[in-house]
């Protein structure tokens, strides 16, 4: 009998997550028996030990794959023996496993923007201003750059700003095309007048604080621009309610989450999970 498979997540808080029913819907269709499970890990230092026991759990062939989100797609970094090039340069893994004996950090976050924003009208696009710096502002800026676009960042911690500037600017990427704007009213109207595309890489407006915005109150959204707000969690966010309002083409983080899970789901088993089952297991 064929030893059931053990995937799972790591973050903190997790418990609004929807990956345990994108993974056992993937199962299900590829016909493998295993299970999701959710371990709530809290930040370093005080979850060091614990995270570290899972990958060590992972190492041992207990677990056959796991997920990272936040606060831990940075920091688990040093635990890894290996990262694949595109999480090297992003500086940031959410999906774990081993190789050869060697534990292996991915990031389908990168592939899995990309592969969803083409939902929107960009073909002619190429400019983006990015609210937030954090593990998944580094995937959306890799994404973008690597298509060829302009990107802007600002975020309300500067530290954040200059560490992803900083780290960017040494890979092995054209960052020539990546700025920083001060997060001020005017700097981010000013760059979103200039941009085609505004994604808001913060977990502002997230639940359960919904009436948060990223984007400034004082200032008009940019007429002209799509506006990608990955948290989907309300799927309707201050922002993409005004974005709406304004009539400007919207879309929230639901379709990233499936395509980065399906694609961690193929590292893990080689089987191509369907992505319409995926949405319509956690679509309300």
């Amino acid at each position: 009998m064929t030893e059931p498979l053990s995937f799972g997540l790591i973050g903190y808080p997790l418990g609004h997550s929807l990956s345990p029913e994108l993974h056992q819907t993937a199962l299900a269709e590829a016909g493998l028996i295993g299970i999701y499970e959710l371990y709530p890990v809290a930040p370093l230092p005080d979850g060091k030990e614990q995270l570290e026991s899972l990958l060590n759990r992972l190492r041992s062939g207990e677990l056959h794959g796991l997920n990272v989100t936040i606060p831990h797609k940075q920091s688990v970094l040093p635990l890894l023996d290996e990262l694949t090039p595109s999480a090297a340069i992003i500086g940031a893994a959410n999906t774990l496993y081993m190789k050869s004996d060697k534990l292996v950090g991915d990031n389908t976050d990168a592939p899995g923007f990309w592969a969803d924003l083409t939902h929107l009208p960009i073909q002619n696009a190429s400019s983006a201003l990015i609210l937030g710096a954090g593990g998944a502002a580094r995937a959306v800026v890799y994404a973008l750059l690597t298509h060829g676009w302009t990107v802007r960042i600002t975020d309300l911690r500067q530290e954040q700003v200059d560490s992803l500037y900083t780290h960017y600017s040494i890979q092995e990427i054209d960052s020539t095309k990546l700025a920083v704007i001060p997060f001020t009213p005017q700097a981010i109207e000013k760059a979103g007048l200039e941009s085609d595309l505004v994604v808001n890489a913060t977990p502002m407006g997230m639940h359960p604080n919904i009436e948060k915005c990223a984007w400034p109150d004082a200032i008009a959204l940019p007429g002209q621009a799509c506006i990608y707000d990955l948290v989907y969690n309300p799927m309707e966010t201050r922002l993409l309610n005004h974005a709406a309002a304004t009539g400007l083409p919207n879309r929230n983080g639901l379709g990233m989450l499936v395509e980065q899970a399906a694609l961690a789901f193929e590292i893990w088993t080689g089987f191509s999970a369907s992505r319409l089952h995926m949405l319509e297991a956690v679509r309300p």
